[in-house]
């Protein structure tokens, strides 16, 4: 069920955002990618490569593509050229359309760019460009130095041809069937998937991390490449302690709520307001967690003094820590034990607006919206250069809004 904040502070939530860069900057700022990609996985890792910098010019089909129609969108926005889905991956890049399907013109400026590129993103499934006559091998043979990256739902057969190889993907599939939702969920049980689209999101993160190897390889010898990342390939690497678990003992992992399975205490617990994040594995921090409480008999008490015996015994004190959070606000137990022991409130998105370390970081910006009367928030980059500045600088384009400086800037 989704639940709405009645206030309306979503509405103001940019005043306590940080503002845009006022221009591209960045570590990538001298590097050009063709973006071919749509959904979430491939536009979300050349939306990385744009906030540092990155010249990203998204390549869309006649009609733009079609996350652009999916919302929500402002209540002040009545043009609806793109909703949130499709302008929180989006930001930083410029666009053009191309009919890679039936204009020969349209494929031979596609390759006219790719000339002038340093990376080629797309996350098609494997031959849809080949079929067009512009995939890796057409623009490698112009373009000995490009890099060219695919995100596939299960890999491109260029690197291996397993029975899913042409099957299409999305999110929940890649973390079905690479492990996340076997051992997410409740204590009792329930199998759910992972709220963030990690199925999505990290074999993009994975394909950055790629491109960005592939780029410092080319730089240095002259020699592109072909660079593969698997949706499903991602999460198995993702799901790294089930796997390695499994390797040394047998064990099927289990889903367990938000305890750790080796740790304790280390899970969230209740409090008069909601829930709070609470680690107390080492002697130290479990020291101080007992002081805390008023309970310092429990360090030396059999059942607890050790992380081991802590593990053992989680059902029971996690029952004596939820009794003593549950008679205070999340405030009131970081101001007892906040810089002590490693704790912290569950928050929300109205939370993060609120949060002054999250404002500290600048770690919300407040971005222009194509149609819309307000700027909207959406989370910045994490990641700061010291000398090359990194960030959001633009929103996401319209379809084709950027045609004729991109035609102008191709030799004639």
């Amino acid at each position: 069920m989704t639940i709405y904040d009645e206030t309306g502070a979503h509405k103001t939530a940019h005043e306590n955002a940080a503002p845009m860069n006022p221009e591209r900057s960045g570590p990538l700022a001298n590097v050009r990618v063709v973006d071919l990609t749509r959904a979430l996985a491939g536009p979300y890792a050349t939306m990385i490569l744009a906030d540092m910098g990155a010249d990203v010019i998204k390549i869309e089909a006649p009609g733009g593509d079609g996350m652009r129609l999916i919302g929500p969108h402002t209540e002040v926005d009545d043009d609806h050229h793109f909703g949130g889905y499709f302008a929180s991956a989006n930001r930083n890049k410029r666009a053009i359309v191309l009919d890679l399907k039936n204009s020969a013109e349209d494929r031979e400026t596609l390759l006219r760019l790719t000339d002038t590129a340093d990376l080629v993103v797309e996350n098609n499934r494997a031959g849809v460009l080949e079929g067009f006559g512009v995939g890796y091998e057409a623009m490698a043979a112009r373009n000995p130095k490009l890099v060219y990256g695919a995100i596939r739902g299960f890999g491109d057969p260029r690197f291996g041809e397993g029975p899913y190889t042409h099957w299409p993907a999305f999110d929940i599939v890649a973390q079905a069937m690479g492990g996340v939702i076997s051992h997410t969920g409740t204590v009792d049980g329930q199998r759910v998937a992972s709220g963030p689209s990690v199925g999505d999101l990290y074999p993009a993160t994975m394909m950055v991390v790629g491109v960005l190897g592939a780029l410092h390889h080319a730089q240095a010898t002259g020699e592109g490449q072909f660079v593969d990342v698997g949706m499903m390939d991602s999460i198995v690497a993702l799901s790294e302690a089930m796997t390695w678990r499994y390797g040394y003992t047998g064990e099927l992992q289990q889903p367990r709520g938000t305890q750790h399975v080796s740790l304790s205490p280390f899970e969230t617990y209740e409090c008069s307001d909601g829930q709070i994040a609470l680690a107390a594995p080492g002697p130290g921090h479990w020291a101080a967690l007992c002081e805390a409480m008023g309970r310092t008999d429990m360090i030396e008490d059999d059942n607890y003094r050790s992380a081991r015996r802590r593990v053992v015994n989680r059902i029971e004190l996690s029952d004596i820590i939820n009794a003593w959070t549950g008679t205070m606000t999340r405030a009131e137990i970081i101001e007892k034990i906040g810089g002590v022991v490693p704790c912290g409130p569950v928050n929300d998105a109205r939370d993060l607006v609120a949060d002054p370390h999250v404002k500290a970081r600048k770690m919300l910006v407040a971005v222009d919206h194509e149609g819309s009367e307000r700027p909207v928030i959406t989370p910045n980059t994490p990641l700061r250069f010291s000398k090359t500045p990194s960030g959001v600088w633009r929103g996401a384009p319209k379809v084709d809004e950027n045609r004729e400086e991109i035609l102008a800037e191709l030799d004639p």
